[in-house]
């Protein structure tokens, strides 16, 4: 073994334990692999940064691009309303909608389509009176399964192919290479969830409005005539509410509720706070700081609408001072009590802004506008810290806040809605311009008039020009730890391919455990390429397994297509845990799921797919 093979595999283990630490974001440690290999001459500064110019890192930012042109025309949700059907049982509204997400995500990101879909899931979910996690479960797993079907359904597909082309003269896979096998797999995992696998996912508990219990923790105090918090701006009233671990999220003033996004808000007396917070350590608050709470007054048949002479007194002596204050701060509120308030489930997607960062620290009140009154994780309300707690991937928020606010806050920060939408009304010429773009590119790949990545960008172009998604959105629906992440990686792959590693791991799995058996070596591929892909990022899997699966088609000396199908559909079936998949994390919150709680389907899921997809690799691509 020569020193850059144990220079490469040791960088390769400590990616490995460092992608299933979860410390940090698998694209810095991607960057930072890649820069070490870079540091110890293992991959040529010149060669650094080539894997951002990759086709298969150029086409993944295309297909998200397009995918979000065909969600923002309406066209996805007219599919879900008219094929998905209204009162059928638990098996057939089970099939459709996998069946549904199986076939979007052959075409677009299944993130994306699995994100469209999951409102619709709770609905039937509730139609049926069925756990949700019941219907979200399959619905991850089929949107899974229809992603390896097709070159763009799925990162590691254009991963595989990108690597094909590299070092084999074959050049790259087209666009349905992938589907002989995928199909295969994809429709006979689809008919066991359907029939039988739904039935074996653990119930739990629904986390909706409900499941949070808000009357527990909102308190309504008002504040007297002589109490400390009169005429204190609403940030030095949550600075002494801070020894409770309490937050205003509300505020009546003159029977109007109006929400308190600005902190320069004025307090004055006969003012109604809503506080949330746990009861025990507001209570010593509350009495420091001379409030009363609104139950007690009302008890004693106190009229709260009135306001207080002292609170006429000081907004006439505010005006004498500064009327276009005061008539300014009128305006204000008056608009935000025009806004309707309300209350709203989000969850947190994988590529969120969000994830790692606090409320405190995107500045969630003062710069959306919106509260943040609760916080599930894995079924499991949240009090503690809200205000400092970090977000991760699959958290479910209760947000208060004006729609438009709340709008706003999920299409900059990356969250989709819970609670069922209104369906969009499809933009029919968008949407037909946006299918016809689509099928155009497909078409000109699978003729081979250009490759993948040209005829993408050459379609992204097209739907960008033609406004059916703004221009100001393009970057925006870009997955960019993915693609730091995959460009990264590539180089490395390569480091591994150069040094002669992979061939030395692949040499040491075909004597230890096939022993020159071919068949046996491609089913050690695909089980071991599962194991990586159900602890750590699949894209990552596939850049790893390929230069070892190539070297163990290169020491049997059989056909390298069958052992990179393997890898293919191995990294993408990660069906054992929530980590696995970027999906499986997106249901974590919403179905209430625990880490342990997965492998119940997932577990004889996989094994479906190597009995299945073994056989199939051997006839379409013969050893």
């Amino acid at each position: 073994m020569t020193v850059d093979q144990l220079l490469i595999i040791g960088i390769l283990l400590a990616t490995a334990v460092l992608f299933l630490w979860d410390r940090w974001r698998h694209d810095l440690v991607a960057i930072g692999a890649l820069l070490v290999c870079v540091v110890s001459g293992l991959v040529n500064y010149s060669d650094a940064f080539t894997g951002f110019s990759h086709p298969a890192v150029i086409t993944v930012a295309c297909v998200l691009i397009l995918s979000a042109g065909l969600q923002n025309t309406g066209a996805v949700d007219w599919l879900t309303k008219t094929l998905l059907p209204v009162t059928a049982g638990p098996t057939l509204s089970i099939f459709s909608l996998t069946c549904l997400a199986a076939i979007l995500s052959g075409f677009m990101n299944n993130v994306g389509a699995l994100a469209i879909l999951i409102p619709v899931a709770l609905q039937m979910a509730a139609r049926l009176k069925m756990p949700p996690g019941q219907i979200l479960m399959p619905l991850a797993f089929g949107s899974i399964l229809g992603g390896m079907t097709t070159l763009i359904g799925t990162p590691p597909n254009l991963i595989v192919s990108g690597i094909r082309a590299e070092t084999t003269e074959f050049g790259y896979f087209s666009m349905f290479d992938f589907t002989p096998v995928g199909l295969a797999v994809a429709i006979t995992g689809i008919l066991f969830i359907s029939l039988l696998g739904w039935r074996l996912v653990p119930v739990r508990q629904q986390t909706s409005q409900e499941s949070f219990d808000l009357s527990a923790y909102l308190t309504e105090a008002r504040v007297t005539e002589d109490s400390k918090a009169a005429g204190m701006r609403l940030y030095e009233l949550e600075t002494a509410l801070g020894e409770a671990d309490a937050q205003i999220v509300g505020l009546v003033r003159n029977d109007v509720r109006v929400a308190p996004a600005s902190l320069s808000r004025r307090i004055y007396s006969n003012d109604i706070l809503i506080i949330e917070a746990e009861a025990e350590p507001l209570a010593n608050v509350l009495s420091s700081l001379g409030l009363v709470l609104e139950a007690a007054k009302k008890n004693d048949s106190e009229e709260p609408s009135k306001k207080s002479e002292t609170g006429k007194l000081r907004d006439t002596e505010k005006a004498n001072k500064n009327p276009d204050a005061v008539t300014q701060e009128n305006k204000t509120e008056k608009q935000t009590a025009a806004s309707e308030i309300i209350l709203a489930e989000y969850v947190v997607l994988p590529a969120s802004l969000l994830v790692n960062r606090t409320p405190k620290a995107i500045e969630l009140r003062t710069r959306f506008g919106v509260n943040l009154l609760a916080l599930s994780r894995t079924g499991r309300r949240t009090m503690a810290r809200l205000r400092t707690i970090q977000f991760k991937a699959g958290d479910v928020l209760m947000l208060q806040g004006s729609p438009e606010a709340i709008a706003e806050f999920a299409e900059n920060t990356g969250c989709v809605p819970l609670a069922e939408r209104a369906l969009r009304i499809p933009d029919k010429r968008k949407a037909l311009l946006g299918g016809l773009i689509m099928l155009l590119a497909i078409s000109v790949i699978v003729l081979g008039l250009l490759p993948p990545a040209i005829a993408f960008m050459c379609s992204v172009l097209a739907v960008t020009a033609l406004q059916i998604i703004p221009l100001r959105s393009v970057y925006q629906v870009i997955d960019w730890p993915v693609i730091v992440l995959l460009a990264a990686l590539i180089p490395v792959a390569g480091a591994m391919q150069n040094t002669g590693a992979a061939d030395l791991i692949a040499r040491g799995l075909l004597d230890t455990l096939a022993q020159g058996h071919a068949i046996i070596a491609l089913g050690l591929i695909l089980i071991v390429t599962m194991t990586l892909s159900d602890l750590m990022n699949n894209a990552a899997t596939a850049a790893i397994m390929c230069p070892i699966a190539l070297g163990a088609a290169s020491q049997l000396n059989v056909n390298p297509d069958a052992f990179l199908m393997a890898v293919a559909v191995g990294a993408s079936c990660a069906f054992l845990t929530p980590i696995g998949h970027q999906n499986n994390t997106l249901i974590l919150g919403p179905g209430g799921f625990r880490f342990g709680d997965y492998w119940r389907l997932g577990l004889p899921l996989e094994i479906l797919v190597i009995t299945v997809s073994i056989p199939t690799l051997i006839l379409v691509w013969p050893l």
